[in-house]
């Protein structure tokens, strides 16, 4: 998987720098803060050119939106595909990834279109994932189903809008292209490690505590 960011800007197309201005631009100032002048700057272009390719600040969110849902969902659904997950393969999605993570932590910030659009369809592709993985506990349809792949998606995505914790914690740049092979060793150790605390001694507990209580809070659910 190759990504732009192997080329040196030079090599994009006028298109692509104003688009990749625009995502470091949105994601550091947010929209109201961003203009269009400084997108051109950043991309050396001038606004006239950035007004024909995209014509408003509206139609440039529309196009980082657009690109974001691409790389961000389309990695995603690589993986639940059955794409073979290499080195190789990761190294390919951080790059494609490095400046929409930081404008996707932005948008679920500002509440964005791009961000609710998000969150739904990572939460059917969590959904899917838990039906297809393990059926019989996640029957398609039911409304446990649909609210666990919810809280799923916002665990994921609650991460990045909290990324200047994160990086404060870990000492360096957590969305810094460099460092997302630890930021995300981190969550699958946390995964691997909370499942088997939750199937043996006070985490079996702890579960079944939980599971009688909303027994006998909703007793029709």
């Amino acid at each position: 998987m190759r990504s732009t960011h192997d080329r040196p800007p030079e090599d994009l197309t006028a298109r692509a720098r104003i688009r990749d201005a625009a995502l470091a631009e949105f994601a550091e100032r947010g929209f109201k803060g961003a203009t269009m002048k400084a997108v051109a700057d950043a991309a050396g272009v001038s606004i006239g050119l950035v007004q024909h390719h995209f014509g408003t600040k509206e139609g440039l969110q529309e196009a980082c939106d657009s690109y974001v849902r691409d790389t961000v969902l389309g990695a995603a659904g690589q993986v639940q595909d059955g794409a073979e997950v290499t080195p190789e393969f990761l190294r390919g999605i951080y790059e494609a990834n490095r400046l929409s993570v930081r404008y996707l932590a932005r948008a679920l910030v500002e509440g964005s279109p791009v961000a609710a659009a998000m969150f739904d369809e990572g939460t059917e592709a969590a959904e899917r994932f838990l039906t297809d993985n393990w059926p019989d506990d996640f029957p398609p349809e039911e409304a446990k189903v649909r609210e666990r792949a919810a809280v799923m998606a916002a665990m994921h995505l609650g991460t990045i809008v909290l990324h200047e914790h994160l990086s404060r914690r870990f000492g360096m740049d957590a969305l810094h292209q460099a460092n997302l092979a630890r930021f995300n060793m981190a969550m699958v150790d946390v995964y691997a490690h909370m499942g088997e605390w939750l199937t043996s001694g006070p985490g079996a507990q702890v579960r079944q505590a939980v599971a009688d209580h909303q027994t006998k809070g909703h007793p029709h659910d």
